[in-house]
């Protein structure tokens, strides 16, 4: 479903500031996986996802899904095959318009464009229906400015327009962060609940080793640019966070210090 072949990237290059945000980055996603990726500060987690989505192009390297080579295709011509939820609750969506409004957005990024109305009665039953799947009554609120919800009813319905199309690829950056831990518990069951159901083939960056430990089938380390440990979903279930910081420690050198808040 994806495919990464020796993905490099440098910024700054040349200059002082130069540095390798991706080395050599290889990995494959079969349909179903549920791949969470975890790392220090500057690991390279973000540009990864930025190479996957086509906000950045690789220096070196190939970029497939469902073995179409993307490579060289910006950000907005992968939408057809890429969902992603972001870590700022205010980035999926707009403010300024309804939650059928958004919903309706969603829906049609897929759909070959016409000049008809964009929510039919049919459609907005189907709005309601999924919504209902959320638990926090946005059904009854079709009306309701998406910026008047609170952060954690944004990232319900980002995570739902990010997935209700069943994109080939959901990426999912840090979209618990910024929430505070009962709405990111709410966001990570109905992220579970949701892949499961659809089996959407996922990728999750995290600074969260639990959340890390807890969802999907595989779990990839990275540090300076690579991918320095790949668990498989046996071994996976057997660590612990404990576990996962000796690993660091004895591949890296490394003590993965500056994270240590974030990981617990």
């Amino acid at each position: 479903m994806l495919q990464l072949k020796e993905l490099y990237k440098v910024f700054n290059e040349g200059t002082p500031d130069e540095k390798i945000a991706l080395h050599q980055v290889s990995l494959t996603l079969m349909p179903g996986d549920f791949v969470t990726v975890i790392g220090s500060n500057g690991a390279g987690k973000s540009t990864l996802m930025n190479m996957i989505s086509g906000v950045l192009l690789p220096d070196v390297g190939e970029v497939l899904i469902e073995n179409k080579d993307v490579s060289k295709l910006p950000e907005h011509k992968r939408g057809k095959y890429i969902g992603r939820v972001f870590q700022d609750p205010m980035a999926g969506t707009a403010p300024t318009m309804t939650i059928e409004e958004n919903l309706a957005m969603a829906y049609s990024r897929n759909k070959v464009r016409t000049f008809r109305v964009g929510v039919t009665k049919k459609r907005r039953e189907f709005f309601c229906h999924v919504l209902e799947s959320l638990h926090l009554g946005l059904e009854n609120r079709l009306n309701a400015k998406v910026g008047l919800l609170s952060g954690g009813e944004r990232q319900a319905l980002s995570l739902l327009m990010a997935t209700f199309t069943e994109p080939s690829i959901l990426l999912l950056d840090e979209h618990t962060a910024a929430l505070d831990p009962s709405r990111a518990e709410l966001i990570t069951q109905l992220t579970k609940e949701i892949v499961a159901e659809h089996r959407l083939t996922t990728l999750m960056v995290t600074h969260n080793m639990q959340q890390a430990l807890d969802l999907g089938n595989r779990l990839i380390m990275m540090d300076k640019g690579r991918m320095i440990l790949d668990v498989g979903e046996k071994e996976k279930a057997s660590l612990t966070i404990e576990r996962l910081l000796e690993e660091f420690q004895q591949i890296s050198g490394n003590k993965m210090t500056n994270d240590r808040a974030l990981l617990s």
